[in-house]
């Protein structure tokens, strides 16, 4: 029995020390994970320093335990029901011409389309064409 309480205080140094490796290292942020580690490390601290009559490292680990705890808690309380995002308001940019990727630029720097009011439609003026006409199944030579 006594062997399975030491492998536990090696496996509260190691998953502290990783933890902490990994949030200086900055391969991960100091959030669930690490909090979560450092709980589980600073259980298995204090389980094996009762043990060995270590109350100076068991008095650090209960601290150690209830700070990550705390943490934990919190973290709990803010993660509640996300919000819906507000949609975002409409811009409009008169004189933009859409054809020249102006739209693109617009839409990533500020997070929205852009909404350009439609021009008015024109009839298009009639074609004055000069060609001959041609009866129904003639060609023009090119």
């Amino acid at each position: 029995m006594e062997l399975l309480w030491e492998i536990a205080g090696w496996a509260g140094a190691a998953a502290i020390l990783s933890a902490y490796l990994a949030v200086s290292m900055g391969w991960m942020k100091a959030g669930k994970g690490f909090q979560v580690a450092n709980l589980f490390g600073a259980v298995a601290f204090i389980i094996n320093g009762t043990l060995h009559g270590a109350w100076p490292s068991v008095f650090t680990n209960v601290a150690w335990f209830l700070i990550s705890a705390v943490a934990l808690v919190r973290m709990r309380a803010t993660d509640g029901p996300a919000a819906a995002p507000a949609e975002a308001p409409q811009v409009q940019y008169p004189g933009v011409p859409d054809t020249t990727g102006q739209m693109a630029v617009v839409e990533v720097l500020t997070g929205a389309i852009p909404v350009v009011a439609p021009r008015p439609t024109m009839a298009p003026a009639p074609v004055a064409c000069s060609a001959p006409a041609m009866a129904e199944g003639q060609r023009l030579a090119v």
